[in-house]
């Protein structure tokens, strides 16, 4: 293991980038549709943020939003903000205003950086008593173009690891948006440990089709920085042209999720000119089936499809090592190094191993909690009564097997009981999925008057859809009903919009 790759909690986000302009400066760091910039350059940029937020009084501390697509500037940004030791929230460009307004109103900016064409709804969601700036993007990037040409510095802060870095704020598909606090601390612990369990490589090409609002985003950029090799974010191509930009750029190493999964493999059946040197996938957001995971083995040859679990709130929880891809199917993996993972009952009590319990973290990549939400804070982010340890209770239920690899089998909403049998949703989109001709599945539970039913992407009749599920399930588990759509809802970070099911669901009962 290479020096710069062991975790540790004493580094500043922007301390990752100094490492790596003092051994790799002219190495290509961050490409977009617009180019390409080395270690160097991004360094510069960084530091002509940091002038140009000294002369809009951004200080320690400030909270710095940031609406804009995920892109080179982005980059400079994030890290030009560490340097001020203010903090970064990154927002998805397409938050709703009425969860725009909910997070300006919580995270209380010192000022916000936005595309010149949403500035009057930032404003409008910001409010006319707002005292703070919204700054549209070519303005304020023209100063910071001319900061950085001039090379000036400004004054470097004195952040320390325990100083908040950014804040991270979750989807809000069903309720206001909580900001997950992160420490510049735990953030380059968490970076450090999950790029030594993946095996992150100098002269990789990480192709990124997510947004730095998303934890999966912004990870990136960080791994990537950690060891010094290129990232090619990719937020706003076409769909059909992915393949071809992986091909084009050399991508070795491609993040997903289960929808981006499908959708590769499905372009690299037809066309398998545009193949790109892959060696590893690695997939977040929800289990890939075994069907596709078998496709882009099969399309990728040597690629290695690797299985992760966690959340935003400790950032990552196991990594199966990629060498270990075929093996333990269910599992996803091994605690992150420098971490554990706990299984507990409801008193608080470590359950044997093979038993089911709630998955708990421990480490130094937990969060202190979410931000000015002490409530909320206090269910998820707890202490161990007898060491003082911070631990996150995740709400998602799992075990251990002997050998310490950990079994995701559910969250707490995707675990009921129907006909006395206690089941998981995941198992019967699982199911689904396995059928030929299935390409998205979203199980909803029981509630009320209604029965279990499943919404499914597929030219599939809906009854040919549930025989196929009752060869696959117990009858207690076959949906009681199955409703076919042509386009499947996704959120923003292409997981199953629960509500949205739920809609479609009721629509087709009428």
């Amino acid at each position: 293991m290479d020096a710069h790759n062991v975790p540790r909690r004493d580094l500043l986000i922007h301390d990752l980038l100094d490492a790596t302009v003092s051994r790799a400066a002219h190495s290509a760091a961050v490409r977009d549709a617009g180019g390409v910039w080395d270690y160097h350059e991004l360094d510069r940029f960084s530091h002509g943020v940091e002038a140009w937020l000294d002369t809009h009084a951004v200080g320690p501390g400030d909270r710095v939003v940031v609406q804009l697509p995920t892109n080179r500037a982005l980059v400079a940004l994030f890290f030009g903000v560490s340097r001020r030791g203010a903090v970064f929230v990154p927002l998805n460009p397409a938050m709703k205003p009425f969860h725009l307004a909910s997070v300006l109103a919580n995270a209380e900016p010192r000022l916000v950086v936005a595309a010149d064409e949403a500035v009057g709804a930032v404003r409008e969601a910001a409010g006319a008593a707002a005292p703070y700036p919204v700054h549209g993007f070519e303005e304020a990037w023209a100063e910071i173009d001319a900061l950085t040409r001039t090379g000036v510095r400004a004054r470097p802060s004195a952040a320390r690891p325990d100083d908040i870095a950014v804040l991270i704020y979750t989807s809000g598909s069903t309720a206001a948006p909580k900001g997950v606090v992160g420490p510049h601390g735990a953030v380059t612990f968490a970076t450090g440990a999950l790029t030594t369990a993946l095996g992150y490589r100098d002269d990789d090409i990480v192709f990124c089709r997510f947004p730095m609002s998303w934890d999966y985003g912004l990870y990136k950029v960080l791994m990537t920085t950690l060891v010094g090799c290129e990232i090619v974010l990719e937020s706003g191509d076409s769909d059909l042209v992915l393949l071809r930009r992986m091909h084009e750029v050399g991508a070795t190493v491609v993040p997903l999720v289960p929808s981006f999964a499908t959708m590769i493999a499905a372009l690299a059946r037809r066309s398998p000119e545009h193949m790109a040197p892959v060696r590893l996938f690695t997939n977040t957001g929800a289990a890939l089936p075994q069907t596709t995971i078998d496709a882009l083995r099969g399309l990728f040859p040597g690629a290695r499809v690797v299985r992760q679990f966690g959340q935003t709130e400790c950032k990552r929880i196991s990594v199966m090592p990629p060498e270990e891809d075929h093996e333990r199917p269910d599992s996803v993996g091994l605690p992150l190094p420098g971490t554990r993972v706990l299984i507990l009952d409801e008193d608080g009590n470590e359950v044997p191993v093979g038993e089911t319990g709630e998955i708990v973290a421990v480490g130094p990549h937990v969060m202190p909690g979410y931000w000015r939400a002490p409530e909320l804070s206090a269910r998820a982010f707890r202490h161990d009564p007898r060491t003082g340890e911070p631990r996150l209770h995740t709400g998602d239920y799992g075990h251990l097997d002997a050998d310490g690899y950990l079994y995701f089998e559910g969250r707490r909403d995707d675990m009921f009981k129907r006909k006395g049998i206690r089941m998981s949703t995941l198992e019967i989109e699982a199911a689904a999925m396995d059928i030929p001709g299935v390409r998205a599945a979203g199980a909803v539970p029981p509630s009320g008057t209604r029965d279990l039913a499943i919404v499914v992407e597929s030219d599939m009749e809906p009854r040919a859809v549930l025989k196929e599920l009752a060869q696959r399930l117990e009858p207690q588990k076959v949906p009681a009903l199955c409703h076919t759509v042509d386009s499947f809802p996704l959120t923003a970070h292409g997981k199953n919009a629960t509500q949205q099911l739920v809609l479609l669901l009721e629509g087709a009962a009428r």
